[in-house]
Order: structure tokens, then C-alpha cells, then sequence
């Protein structure tokens, strides 16, 4: 239901998306230093969950790897696919990836568990570890908050999770927690991303 209650309010604001945050011009520089650094670091094929208008997609892709991108919202699927003809994009969903267990090696899950109750987020963190390979990476990229809250998004109503509390649902669904940042700007909501590995041991 979740699912469908976000998909049905992405396509509904798809274009104005599109046109205000579409593109890689529009991302923050640190933002495009920390995702390109991880990239470069995994060998092998990446998943963009939750992939958007494609343009973090089409920038992995661009940098040599193997990427593809997977999106709720056919008209974001549907815009990336005429945008960047040369990467593979489908619509699915991020509790439902359609790839075999361990065969990839990384997932970019940027900003795209933002709307996930944190009753349900680990259903995500567990597909995501039913598909990465033992020691696949995963960066997930996310509002930071003191508490674990609701808040009014421009689209539809998402949370903000304190680094320690995702961390800790990482942990149960076992991933290490390599390393994580956060960034707070005056004016801006506090965002925070979390680089973490697949444990051998699952």
C-alpha cells in the first residue's frame, strides 16, 4: 500500500521532478564526490535502486560500470530509458528486485528509502542483501534527524532517520557499517548517507 500511495504521488509531480531535480546539475558537489568515490570501489555490477529520472544511473554508467537503474515510477522509467538510451532502467520495486541472490556486487540506494515506514524499511535492507554478492557495498543516502519521525515532503510524507538508528537496522540484516557522513546546512534539511558491506556470513 505504502508502495502505491509513492508511486501514484511521483507520477503525479514526475515532470516537475524531472524538471527541478533531474539531472546530475542539480545534485550537491559532495553528494557527487561521495557517490562516484563508493563507485569506484566496487567491482562489479551496480543496482541504482530506486533510480529516479536516471541521471546517478547514467552517471555510474558513464564512469564504466555496470549499472542499471530500478524505479516505482513508470514515468521516470520511461523519461531515463529516452534520456540515456544506452543504460538499462525498469520499473520494480525496491522490496522486489528482479535480480538472482548474490549478483551484485553493489547497490545505490540514494535517497529512496526516505518513504519506508521504519516498521517496513527492513524488508529493503533484506532484499538488498538477498541480491548483493558476500561483501557487496551498499550507499544509502537519507534525511538525518535526531529521532526517527515523520516529516511533510515536497511529493509525499517521508522520514528522517539519526545515523546510529539505520545503522543499527543495517546491523539486524546483515550488513557492517564501513562508514558514514552527514552534512548540515543552514536553510537546508540535514542529510547523512551510510556506506555499508554485505556481510560474508549472512
Amino acid at each position: 500500500m505504502v508502495n502505491e500511495v509513492s508511486r501514484a504521488a511521483y507520477s503525479h509531480r514526475a515532470a516537475e521532478y524531472i524538471d527541478a531535480l533531474g539531472s546530475i546539475a542539480t545534485v550537491h558537489p559532495l553528494d557527487h564526490r561521495l557517490v562516484t568515490s563508493w563507485a569506484s570501489q566496487v567491482d562489479g555490477p551496480i543496482i541504482d535502486a530506486g533510480c529516479g529520472p536516471g541521471h546517478w544511473t547514467n552517471l555510474l554508467a558513464e564512469q564504466g560500470h555496470d549499472a542499471r537503474g530500478v524505479d516505482l515510477v513508470p514515468e521516470f522509467v520511461t523519461h531515463a530509458t529516452t534520456a540515456y538510451p544506452h543504460v538499462d532502467f525498469m520499473v520494480g520495486s525496491l522490496d522486489s528486485l528482479d535480480a538472482a541472490p548474490g549478483s551484485v556486487a553493489g547497490i545505490l540506494s540514494w535517497f529512496s528509502l526516505i518513504h519506508f515506514p521504519p516498521a517496513t524499511v527492513r524488508n529493503a535492507l533484506r532484499e538488498f542483501g538477498r541480491v548483493l554478492e558476500p561483501g557487496g557495498s551498499l550507499l544509502v543516502g537519507f534525511f538525518e534527524g535526531p529521532t526517527v519521525e515523520q516529516f511533510a515532503h515536497a511529493v509525499t510524507p517521508a522520514y528522517r532517520w539519526p545515523v546510529d538508528d539505520l545503522a543499527g537496522e543495517l546491523d539486524a540484516t546483515g550488513f557492517d557499517v564501513i562508514e558514514s557522513h552527514a552534512r548540515k546546512v543552514a536553510g537546508e534539511r540535514p542529510v547523512a548517507a551510510i556506506v555499508a558491506r554485505r556481510r560474508d556470513d549472512r
